[in-house]
């Protein structure tokens, strides 16, 4: 028998019993309909984690920390230095490291104005490699990156990168400490209410860093010019220096210190960066890179892909449970397609025992069961991913749904799915990939193949002498 005539017959028996097939199919419809929704409500509250944490930190990032006293795998006393960012670097999947050096340790202030009127301390500098700064993901709104090289403590000047709004942090040092005329901040209005501008141009007036140690006559002092290069695009995420800040070479900000100690006679021992940020090319490469700084002995690490693994493993479990739901769906489905066969072999007893004695072999009356419930579970799966389509494409829209039909407010989804949608920002509520789609089809199919085995060896034992006899 051939395969067409074997198709062209299992579709003429199906039709035969339409009633029967199609109770069948509707089994198969909710089964696979339920799974889709439930699998693709976790890809939708995955993606949803990702943006939050995203809007939270860099996914692909890797923060080591300096603090206490490090030692590694041989017992021996490590430090997060610059020798230790080389090592980090040569590991495979980094893409750039640096610290974040910061200026706390530092006494001095940046100035601007005549005579220096407007001042702010240096508590805002932050130290980065250059190198690291575009493949980290900043990015400039205007102007040019930094210079490669820095720590020459004979320049006169130093570059530097600032926040959009760095002009906010200068205090008028002519108005009292509370003088309400001596700050200005982001937002602030005039009794008009118009906005008032900060006390220093980013863009115009001249900045100069100073450093200092003691007071009056014995009071040390050094001057640089501080040269603008660049403004950075907002973004909180990366640091809040992005909008208030002032970003210089790293090297300029330890050659600072160092000139700094001397200035104030102390004695530095050798020191950690607090921290050191590590960017990695891909995602799925977070975990490996993380366990690689382990071993150099830096365990005390933090990233975002560890909160993202524990919301997703949450997601997880809440998908096991109503996708346990949508599985017994399918079983059900797959019982009620044995029925169906087993009900369709006695039905067709006398047929099986005639297609014996003309010669057809028992593979192909095999075949032609498996074929038919085979059918049923890929029309039972096309029906239940279209279904699955447009209960996802609803779910996407009910806001706008109900608002066509004059109801206010829309609906609150945050809260379904045990908490599954806790924190999630996202309005996409149900996301089917293609990879879904046709996983589904060949599960429905499988599901459907795999339950007309039994009915199937069961018609092929059947004696053709009593197939002939049977009423």
């Amino acid at each position: 028998m051939k395969i067409s005539d074997e198709i062209a017959l299992s579709a003429r028996n199906l039709a035969r019993r339409k009633g029967r097939t199609a109770l069948t199919l509707i089994g198969v419809v909710i089964g696979t309909c339920m799974v889709v929704l439930m699998i693709s409500l976790g890809i939708a509250q995955t993606q949803a984690n990702d943006e939050m944490l995203q809007s939270w930190g860099d996914l692909t990032q890797v923060q080591v920390y300096g603090y206490g006293t490090l030692v590694d795998a041989n017992g021996k006393t490590i430090h997060l230095d610059d020798a230790a960012i080389e090592s980090i670097k040569k590991l495979d999947h980094v893409v750039a490291a640096t610290a974040y050096a910061e200026a706390y340790n530092l006494n001095g202030t940046i100035s601007a104005g005549k005579n220096g009127r407007y001042q702010t301390q240096l508590y805002n500098v932050v130290g980065i490699d250059p190198a690291a700064l575009e493949p980290m993901g900043f990015a400039l709104q205007s102007g040019k990156w930094l210079p490669e090289g820095g720590g020459n403590s004979k320049a006169t000047k130093i570059p530097i990168l600032v926040g959009a709004n760095a002009g906010y942090n200068f205090e008028d040092t002519r108005k009292s400490q509370n003088s309400s005329k001596r700050y200005r901040w982001q937002g602030m209005t005039d009794a008009q209410g118009n906005p008032l501008p900060p006390f220093v141009d980013i863009d115009k007036d001249k900045m100069t860093l100073t450093l200092s140690y003691g007071e009056g006559s014995s009071q040390k002092s050094q001057t640089w010019e501080l040269e603008i290069v660049g403004v950075l695009q907002q973004d909180y995420a990366k640091g809040y220096f992005t909008d208030s800040g002032f970003v210089m070479r790293v090297a300029d900000l330890k050659m600072l210190e160092s000139l700094y100690n001397k200035m104030a006679h102390i004695t530095a021992n050798e020191q950690s960066y607090q921290q050191v940020y590590v960017k990695v090319d891909d995602l799925k490469n977070v975990p490996d890179v993380e366990e690689a700084i382990h071993e150099l002995g830096y365990s005390d690490t933090y990233s975002m892909s560890q909160q993202r693994e524990e919301m997703n493993k949450q997601t997880m479990r809440s998908q096991m449970i109503f996708g346990g739901v949508a599985a017994v769906s399918l079983l059900v489905a797959a019982i009620n397609i044995i029925n169906t066969m087993t009900m369709a072999i006695y039905e067709r007893t006398r047929e099986i025992g005639v297609m014996k004695v003309l010669g057809c072999e028992l593979n192909n009356i095999r075949a032609m069961f498996l074929m038919e419930s085979s059918c049923i579970g890929f029309l039972g799966g096309v029906l239940g991913v279209a279904f699955s389509l447009l209960a996802s494409l609803v779910l996407n829209n009910i806001s706008t749904i109900l608002g066509v039909l004059g109801q206010d407010g829309g609906i609150d989804l945050s809260g379904m799915m045990g908490g599954m949608y806790m924190g999630a920002s996202s309005t996409t509520i149900s996301v089917i990939p293609p990879w879904l789609v046709l996983g589904a089809l060949v599960f429905a199919t499988v599901v459907g193949f795999v339950a007309g085995i039994v009915p199937a060896n069961k018609a092929v034992k059947i004696s053709a002498l009593e197939a002939i006899r049977h009423d």
